[in-house]
């Protein structure tokens, strides 16, 4: 049996890691979160709701698959099973692109506007209640500059970034921004956006 004095003993680099291990921890808590809440809500998983916010963003509202895998932080063969799911509830077509015959794009359908739409506010008020209500208003610009410090070093270091990982289309740059760009044409007259007298932090 080991004792006690013979384990490890707490280390600086211990010390260091804990806000790492913070950053997991909350992420995959805010994450499950959310998708627990569109899933029972809207029928979606975050992944699937992600993928309608990316087309909706975009131009014509469609993406190449490429593009949109990038956006999404997945595989080829990943985004193809995502918007194969996303294809047969009818939320998403898949044609050939205009531009280069062997390529395909992702475009979403009227049908799959409207359950963005739908789950908008239920995303939106997800972050609200699970990311800025924990966070302190004199704390939240201090997480974005760190969370900005990490992206923008990967991104540097790779020699690319992404546009819709930095800034171009990022959906929540803002954080009373609506979860989705239409919310002017929107039926609940922007619905979407954090209530009037509503601060996201304490």
């Amino acid at each position: 049996m080991t004792q006690a004095s013979e384990l490890p003993r707490p280390s600086r680099r211990d010390a260091q890691l804990a806000p790492w291990r913070a950053f997991l921890r909350a992420h995959a808590r805010v994450e499950r979160r959310l998708d627990e809440d569109l899933r029972t809500r809207h029928g979606l998983s975050l992944q699937e709701y992600e993928t309608l916010l990316h087309l909706a963003e975009s131009p014509e509202r469609r993406l190449r698959m490429g593009r949109l895998a990038d956006s999404l932080l997945l595989s080829k063969s990943g985004v193809t099973r995502l918007v194969d799911r996303l294809v047969d509830d009818g939320l998403v077509e898949r044609t050939s692109c205009a531009s280069d015959a062997r390529g395909a794009e992702a475009t979403l359908t009227a049908l799959g506007l409207a359950r963005l739409r739908a789950a908008a506010p239920t995303h939106l008020h997800g972050i609200r209640d699970y990311f800025f209500e924990a966070i302190a208003a004199d704390d939240l610009a201090v997480v974005e500059r760190a969370m900005d410090a990490i992206s923008e070093g990967l991104c540097h270091g790779a020699g690319h970034c992404d546009s819709a990982l930095h800034g171009e289309a990022e959906p929540l740059r803002t954080r009373d921004r609506a979860v989705h760009p239409d919310a002017a044409t929107s039926p609940d007259g922007g619905a979407d956006r954090l209530p009037a007298g509503t601060s996201p932090g304490r």
